[in-house]
């Protein structure tokens, strides 16, 4: 029988989607404070060109960026933070439609995980309505697509933001 362990840290993320014409710096604050924790690696903003999923809700010429904590977390703690920026996005909403679109999820040394509230054959229920799913891994110096891996997570800007992240989670382990 194998012995029950403790998870290892994790290094919470944010993928953040938004109008151009939106601050936000202001949701920087919002996420340290909610969650006592800094932000400690930023990407550039980049244009939000992968999809037009958003642009109904959110309009055009979107940005997306990724942020990350500094303080390694316990990984259980996902479900609860994707409910929280689910409020903090409603908080943000001009006539039920988001501004901000605010995506947790966390990276480990060997893979890169998401918060969902859709149910779908590669996610696995997390609890409080919330499902996780693997979105790309690790193998050989960079981080490999899975059939359901969203484009922008293997654009160069994402795929930088994650490797700098990796790093400093094997720099604390």
């Amino acid at each position: 029988m194998g012995k029950i362990n403790k998870a290892y840290p994790v290094k919470f993320f944010f993928g953040l989607i938004f109008n151009e014409t939106f601050d936000i710096k202001q949701v920087y604050s919002l996420l340290e404070q909610k969650f006592n924790n800094k932000i400690d690696i930023y990407s550039p903003a980049i244009d939000f060109t992968f999809t037009k999923y958003y642009n109904k809700e959110m309009g055009k010429n979107l940005k997306r960026q990724w942020i990350a904590f500094e303080k390694l977390v316990q990984p259980d703690m996902l479900a609860d933070i994707k409910i929280e920026t689910n409020n903090i996005e409603d908080s943000y909403a001009e006539d039920k439609n988001r501004i901000v679109n605010i995506d947790p999820g966390y990276i480990t040394p060997a893979n890169v995980i998401l918060a969902s509230t859709k149910d779908f054959s590669h996610r696995i229920y997390l609890g409080k309505g919330i499902y996780g799913e693997v979105t790309t891994i690790y193998r050989k110096e960079g981080f490999t697509k899975l059939p359901w891996t969203y484009p922008d997570y293997l654009c160069p800007t994402a795929t930088e933001f994650i490797l700098e992240a990796r790093k400093k989670i094997l720099k604390k382990s």
